[in-house]
């Protein structure tokens, strides 16, 4: 990809009412804020506070309860403030926080009483690095990351290994007598993924051309390999064989992702929606099949078809970009939604990216300082196999149709920009980051695909249908797989056959539901339905006066609001200024 110039961005044309309000917010926020960052520096640090970037979270049991008995005490503070604040959107800001922190202290009340977690050292770890050893951030502060690799190794004066801490968590928990287990399917395959993120710790430094790091690195390296060695012969004995949540467990999932709705709701709406989607599909591939002789005009013969033209490594990168040209020519003619004048950001990911997160997606910029840096489009080409198995091998993003689709919902008009104009715009830190859940911003993203949808080329819109029968799909087969109405392999079975992806990305699926973040993916049917009825009623509301360029202008500058609070604002502000 070619070096892209990172300007700072343009400060923005906030009204003084506005910098009013939300500075009296911000004032608010940094009560939370600052427990964050004395508790987890790393997150202080991955919003562009420098002067966290040599710290690292010290994760024991005490100073979890300490973090706790803060945010209890937050709590207080802040519904003290929320009984005489005047502002309504302040109000609105205190709404999401207090209901932030006391969903964390329900979940964490949760693990510590009655789980016994595995503690992922790796993870940890390579997110860590990760955070310093970027593209965008400064090279003075990717020097850091040697003082926290060395705090991590516990080889700095006062720390110990975080090894030696999380292995000391699980054993405190397992102590506890009625305890449920992880399930062992989701210890073995986060297992098989830490084998990619260990080596790709190495990779970061090399990359940047740190040095005398490799000491340390070797000892780190140990100290995971044997941590992950001490998981096996004693966490994973003992796990579930089941991977279905506990029933508690799953309802603080879903109410953590923003789903206010029963799950098994959920899938029937899901079900309902899929089989209207398979029939939008069938003209669209019967034009395809004719268009290119085809014996078969059923949307899965003809997507395969589509999936032959695969685009080999880096070559895919030309036709990201300019398809990514081609959808802004989109938005601009089409007057969908105002663009800004930088370019959007687009790489592929590394193998150890792609172990921690297989699919398409949209890392963050800063929102507590940002100097200039930008949300960035990650792109995976293939899985990485375990030690010892067998290479599986995606072919769901790199072919031509597919590129369209994947744009508008990871950069423009979806992600890139939902980000992005939260600094621009300068929405207050509660809307950036603690109203941030998947419902608020996979809502938007499955919504940009379909307002695009209908300015692509023909295969371009087969194939964006066929996403969007993935989320209606992810949508049933969750609660499903969850309440044992559907097996692994029957899920597995439908996602190649009906929604026609790879074994690799429908594995990858199955375990989203199963292991790795059961009802996330239920989050994005949910978000963007919400975010349609929504849109209807504004038309209805607003009649010829309805503008789609003001509305989603409007929506975005909004921060990453929850549904209610988003229709709030429309139905309070918008509407009435429309017209």
């Amino acid at each position: 990809m070619a070096m892209l110039i990172i300007l700072p961005f343009a400060v923005n044309a906030q009204t003084t009412a506005t910098k009013a309000w939300v500075a009296k917010s911000n004032n608010y926020t940094k009560i939370l804020l600052d427990i964050d960052k004395k508790y987890s520096p790393e997150f202080g640090s991955q919003q562009g506070l420098t002067m966290y970037d040599e710290q690292i979270g010290v994760p024991t049991l005490a100073n979890a309860l300490a973090a706790q008995k803060e945010k209890q005490h937050a709590i207080v503070l802040l519904k003290a403030a929320r009984q005489t604040e005047k502002d309504r959107f302040v109000k609105q800001d205190l709404d999401i926080l207090i209901n932030k922190i006391q969903l964390a202290i329900k979940q964490a009340n949760y693990f510590q009483q009655k789980q016994v977690t595995f503690l992922n050292a790796t993870g940890t770890v390579f997110g860590g690095m990760q955070t310093l050893l970027d593209d965008q951030t400064a090279e003075p502060r990717r020097k850091a990351a040697l003082v926290r690799l060395r705090k991590y190794a516990g080889l700095e004066k006062g720390y110990r290994p975080i090894t030696a801490i999380l292995k000391y968590r699980v054993q405190q928990q397992m102590a506890r007598p009625g305890m449920i287990y992880p399930s062992k399917q989701d210890v073995e395959v986060a297992l098989a993924h830490n084998v990619s993120m260990i080596d790709g710790i190495g990779v970061l430094f090399k990359k940047y051309h740190l040095t005398g790091w490799e000491e340390t690195y070797a000892i780190e390296k140990k100290q995971l390999t044997d941590y992950d060695a001490w998981i096996k012969t004693t966490l994973l004995p003992k796990g579930r064989t089941d991977f279905k949540l506990p029933a508690e467990e799953y309802k603080l999932n879903l109410e953590a992702l923003g789903i206010d709705i029963p799950p098994a709701e959920v899938a029937k709406r899901a079900h309902a929606l899929f089989a209207d989607i398979q029939n939008q599909m069938k003209p669209l591939a019967e034009q395809i099949a004719k268009k290119n002789h085809l014996p078969s005009n059923d949307y899965r013969d003809v997507i395969k078809f589509l999936k032959k033209g695969q685009i080999i490594g880096d070559s895919i990168m030309p036709v990201y970009h300019r398809h990514l040209a081609d959808i802004e020519q989109i938005i601009r003619e089409h007057h969908l939604v105002t663009l800004p004048n930088r370019p959007a950001i687009i790489r592929l990911a590394s193998a150890a990216e792609t172990a921690q997160q297989p699919a398409p997606h949209m890392v963050p910029p800063p929102f507590l300082n940002n100097t200039g840096q930008r949300g960035v489009f990650v792109l995976p080409l293939n899985m990485p196999a375990a030690p010892g198995a067998k290479e599986d091998k995606y072919d769901d993003f790199t072919f031509d149709a597919a590129s369209w689709t994947i744009i508008a919902h990871e950069a423009r008009p979806g992600h890139e920009l939902q980000f992005d104009k939260m600094v621009e715009e300068g929405v207050s830190q509660a809307r950036a980051l603690y109203a941030f859940n998947s419902t608020n911003v996979e809502g938007w993203g499955l919504y940009s695909e379909s307002i695009t949808l209908p300015y692509m080329p023909v295969e371009g819109q087969l194939v964006s249908l066929d996403y969007r029968l993935l989320r209606a799909t992810r949508a049933f087969l969750d609660p499903e797989l969850q309440a044992g109405i559907k097996t692994q392999k029957q899920a597995l079975d439908l996602l190649m056959t009906d929604v026609v992806q790879s074994h690799a990305f429908a594995q990858q699926e199955v375990e989203r539901y199963t292991l790795k973040a059961p009802g996330q993916a239920n989050s994005y049917f949910y978000g963007f339905t919400k975010m349609i009825a929504l849109r209807k009623d504004t038309e209805t509301a607003l009649g010829k006066k309805f503008n789609a360029q003001r509305f989603h202008d409007f929506v975005l500058a909004q921060g990453i609001l929850p549904p209610a609070l988003l229709r709030e604002a429309v139905m309070t502000d918008f509407i009435p200024k429309e017209k």
